[in-house]
């Protein structure tokens, strides 16, 4: 199971009995050839553990950084096969390389001045009405908002056709689990926020507590290390921030060594027994002993 890179090394410590499992250059001729990678790791964001002492096939999630200045996460075996057979620079950071992907060239039609001038001078000989210009063809409108959403007052739940079915089992385990705990309307699937959220005018948070106006998200990095970081955490702050303008307070469960980015977030190692009560203490935090336990189960 791939783990942050200091709970690793704490592993590794334990397992083996020593302080420094691998000595500093211990797989540095492993490492030689991927000079690129070699740049992009830096031992400050890896809790100050040097590359060389990292085996290329460990299952460890480590952070890095591109000449660029893009910093994401990824395993050992992930980067050393992230090019494949291309060996450009941008090939080895995923944002990069998504900056690199070729776009679509959009052809714009030229007119040719001088016969524009010739066909006015025809017309006037002739006394025809000249033929107006072609309009220029302005910029792309907007995506339109999705007309799906139901016309409620802002900070309204309800159950949406648009959202999206559950990520993981896990998302199903916990939601389980809430509603053993706490007595809380069920089936809620959406909130309706004041701007529009990617072309909705309503958020799909992975738990709703109505009653608590309470959203309750579960967060983990993923496979690959990549989710719920860079882009994808920009956005996650920008939902965030459009159930608190509706009058919601949020709550993330952060595991596998997610920082947390609210104040009522709940930091765990894996979800597991304590996950429940730790939401339940957030929740206490927010709205207060009497209000929470006026809805336990």
């Amino acid at each position: 199971m791939t783990e942050p890179v200091r709970w690793w090394w704490q592993r590794r410590q334990f397992s083996r009995g020593v302080d420094v499992p691998y000595p500093v250059g211990t797989y540095r001729s492993a490492w030689a050839a991927y000079p690129e990678l070699v740049r992009q790791y830096h031992p400050d964001l890896n809790e100050g553990i040097s590359l060389s002492q990292i085996p290329p096939a460990a299952d460890v999630l480590l952070c890095w950084e591109c000449t660029a200045g893009h910093r994401f996460a990824a395993t050992p075996s992930e980067q050393r096969e992230r090019p494949g057979r291309v060996r450009r620079r941008s090939a080895w950071c995923p944002e990069c390389s998504a900056l690199a992907a070729p776009r679509p060239v959009k052809v714009v039609q030229r007119v040719d001045a001088a016969q524009v001038l010739a066909a006015v001078d025809r017309a006037k000989a002739v006394r025809m009405p000249v033929a107006p210009a072609p309009a220029p063809r302005s910029k792309r409108a907007a995506p339109a908002v999705c007309e799906k959403t139901p016309d409620l007052p802002v900070g309204e739940p309800f159950v949406s056709e648009c959202a999206p079915r559950p990520a993981s089992a896990a998302e199903g385990r916990l939601r389980q689990q809430l509603s053993q705990a706490l007595l809380f309307t069920e089936g809620m699937t959406a909130v309706r926020v004041g701007r529009p959220f990617f072309r909705h005018r309503e958020v799909w948070p992975d738990i709703l507590l109505p009653e608590l106006r309470v959203a309750i998200e579960y967060d983990t990095p993923g496979r690959h290390g990549l989710e719920h970081v860079g882009k994808r955490e920009a956005s996650d702050r920008r939902k965030d921030a459009l159930l608190r303008a509706a009058g919601w307070e949020v709550v993330r469960v952060r595991t596998g060594g997610l920082e947390p980015l609210g104040p009522h977030d709940v930091v765990l190692r894996t979800a597991g027994t304590k996950t429940v009560p730790a939401i339940i203490d957030a929740l206490r935090g927010i709205r207060g002993d009497m209000v929470v336990d006026a809805y336990r189960r």
